[in-house]
């Protein structure tokens, strides 16, 4: 006999010894509770959240155990004595009986395993359905306790922008155990407290009746469960679903073990993003418009979702988003939808215009976190044909904690790569600004959002190993005076682009942090380490508005903007003036913009829906788009592709060369 098969066989005669005792206490002092088998409606199909339904019949075939709280601190530190290092960080679970935190999957999953090797009992995570079977204890309301949750499980119940000083002043909540009433089967903390690791990966649930599932046979997220502290009520129902990369470790997770066998059951088919995507390189790529010839193309819609959508795509608000060109010809954008910027529910989405084709289709998911605000997103194609994502990821609601996470594709955005977190500390620095580079030294730059309000300025990752390590040059630095003159750790202004200057320096602008009343300007010599501020040429942009940089292949550098107003001299010689979405060249690496055109087609003017928070806008000879978040890049055939909140433009060099024709009356 080997001695795996005499562990696992003395493990199962452990489990049929203990299997009918109502209640034990193990050697860590966790009181485990019989959970005897049953059936039980699992999900929502009322007042839920898309991923609740549909509700289905599910059946726990055998007894199991679970604990009557959530492992603690005293409990976790005699499986890894190192995590004490970690009591109290950011103020949260300094107590012997407050629930663990700062634990990813992984860990839980290995607590099991010692527990299981030290007891010779099989321990283990709860799979998704044995944890909402156990919390609902016999009822069919949206909490144990009924429709609504007393008072006493609230703690810090709100959108929570922790640890954000400028939003959250103390969001740091006790994490003790046991300390609200049990629910009808003697388990404590089942809605608040802790999230819980589940056993499951994270998937779309499976209509029609079924007996002991498991989830899904792999995915990006496991399930957790319960909801925590600095949390919204709604997501502490018995139903409701959240998860978080494996790897993962926050404030708001810790976990709970089960004892008894894994049910048998086979898996779920894993669902990933998948599109049919050609993968052959058209011939005839970089064949587009005379160079020579003004081209311009577009307002064309490029976010479609159904009205009335409410997940896992919303109708109400669609915004910030990235495009890139995929080698395959194709062009490819996503951007966030949600019904509220700081919610839970906010979700990435994409849509695809295929070569060769007139429409870009209808928008499908591409990245969710459930219930984690995915905010915000970047892309970037290399030299080797892959494109990169990068996407914040919070610990709870709102964009005050996030990480930041990579992932790869090589076949045109087709399939993609486990997410990787290569920042993940949830805090700030950690929001993606839709402008990636490689500068000449082979260093990847990715800019982030170094606060989460209107003014403070933009950080820079930093990676100078094709993407393995990043770094924070401005982390733990106090924040720069945006003075002309002035040095500081990162750049002025929020939401910033960046592009590289002949002689590698980084020339960066951004919204917001005005230099002398004019758009802040940022020059680094040494790689992004450090900046110089100045003022631009440009009006500084504000609330809903950011510009774009880019260094076209024709040598230029290519700006869009916003103005309130400024003229042009037209076609026929005559002076007007114009407002709105602007584009510029510069030939002398952004000292001067002698290029300056109104991105708009010209037509009579018109009502056009800007989506995002740009809302309805006019759009006609002299008016164009007044807010609204820009991405660009160019496509092999020389054309700008340049998405706003919800509109597609496309031009050339040509066309933003040449004045606007004469006004017709």
């Amino acid at each position: 006999m080997s001695r795996w098969t005499y562990v696992l066989l003395v493990l199962g005669v452990s489990a049929l010894a203990c299997a009918e005792e109502a209640r034990f206490t193990n050697s860590l002092g966790m009181e485990m509770l019989r959970i005897a088998p049953g059936q039980f409606q699992m999900g929502s199909d009322a007042g839920g959240d898309f991923d609740e339904r549909p509700a289905h019949a599910v059946t726990i075939s055998q007894a199991f155990h679970l604990g009557a709280t959530e492992v603690t601190n005293a409990q976790y530190e005699q499986f890894d004595p190192e995590h004490k290092k970690l009591r109290g960080k950011l103020g949260f679970s300094t107590g012997d009986d407050e629930a663990v935190v700062f634990v990813s999957w992984q860990d839980a999953a290995r607590f099991c395993e010692w527990l299981a090797t030290k007891e010779k009992k099989p321990y283990r995570l709860p799979t998704e359905a044995e944890w909402e079977y156990a919390c609902r204890a016999g009822t069919t309301t949206a909490y144990a306790t009924g429709d609504t949750l007393p008072a006493v499980f609230e703690k810090n119940a709100k959108e929570c922008w922790f640890p954000d000083p400028e939003r959250e002043k103390d969001g740091v909540a006790t994490l003790a155990i046991a300390q609200t009433p049990a629910n009808p089967w003697g388990l404590f903390d089942m809605h608040g407290n802790v999230e819980e690791w589940c056993s499951d990966w994270y998937g779309p649930y499976a209509p029609g009746d079924q007996t002991d599932p498991v989830g899904r046979a792999e995915g990006d997220f496991r399930v957790t469960r319960g909801g925590a502290h600095s949390t919204e009520l709604p997501f502490l129902r018995s139903a409701n679903r959240l998860g978080a990369l494996p790897e993962d470790k926050s404030w708001v997770i810790g976990f709970r073990v089960a004892m008894g066998p894994m049910p048998a059951t086979k898996p779920l088919p894993s669902v990933r993003f998948h599109q049919d995507v050609r993968q052959d390189i058209p011939p005839d790529l970089a064949k587009g418009p005379d160079p020579a010839k003004p081209y311009f193309k577009g307002p064309r819609e490029y976010v479609k979702i159904a009205p009335n959508s409410n997940g896992p795509l919303f109708s109400e608000h669609n915004h910030c988003p990235a495009i890139v060109p995929c080698p395959n010809g194709d062009l490819f954008a996503i951007w966030y939808s949600c019904n509220n910027e700081p919610g839970r529910e906010l979700g990435i989405a994409c849509s695809r215009l295929r070569h060769g084709q007139e429409e870009w289709e209808p928008a499908v998911p591409f990245w969710d976190t459930p219930d984690r605000n995915d905010h915000a997103s970047a892309l970037y194609l290399d030299d080797t044909g892959t494109i990169w994502h990068f996407n914040g990821v919070s610990a709870a609601a709102t964009w005050g904690s996030l990480a930041t996470i990579l992932r790869t594709s090589k076949d045109s955005g087709a399939t993609w790569s486990t997410a990787r977190i290569i920042m993940p500390e949830h805090n700030l620095h950690h929001m993606p600004v839709e402008s990636v580079i490689r500068t000449r030294t082979g260093a990847l730059m990715l800019p982030c959002d170094a606060v989460t309000g209107g003014k403070g300025g933009t950080a820079v990752l930093i990676s100078r190993d094709n993407g393995q390590t990043w770094s924070d040059p401005g982390e733990g630095k106090p924040q720069p005076r945006f003075e002309a003159g002035a040095t500081g750790a990162w750049i002025a202004g929020i939401h910033a682009a960046i592009v590289e200057l002949a002689d590698g320096r980084i020339m960066a602008l951004g919204r917001n942090d005005a230099i002398g009343g004019h758009m802040p300007k940022s020059i680094s010599s040494d790689g992004g380490v450090t900046w110089t501020y100045s003022a631009s040429a440009f009006p500084p942009i504000g609330g809903g508005q950011r510009l774009t940089l880019l260094r076209l292949a024709e040598g230029p550098i290519f700006l869009s903007s916003f103005v309130r107003e400024f003229t042009v001299r037209d076609g026929a010689g005559k002076e007007r003036k114009m407002s709105g979405l602007f584009g510029a060249l510069s030939y002398d690496e952004g000292e001067t913009w002698p290029v300056q055109r109104l991105i708009t087609d010209g037509q009579p003017a018109r009502k056009m829906d800007g989506g995002g928070n740009t809302d309805n806008f006019l759009l006609g000879p002299n008016t164009a788009e007044p807010r609204g978040y820009f991405s660009v890049c160019q496509t092999p055939d020389g054309v700008i592709q340049l998405i706003s909140s919800k509109q597609h433009y496309a031009f050339n060099v040509a066309w933003l060369k040449t004045p606007p024709p004469p006004e017709t009356r």
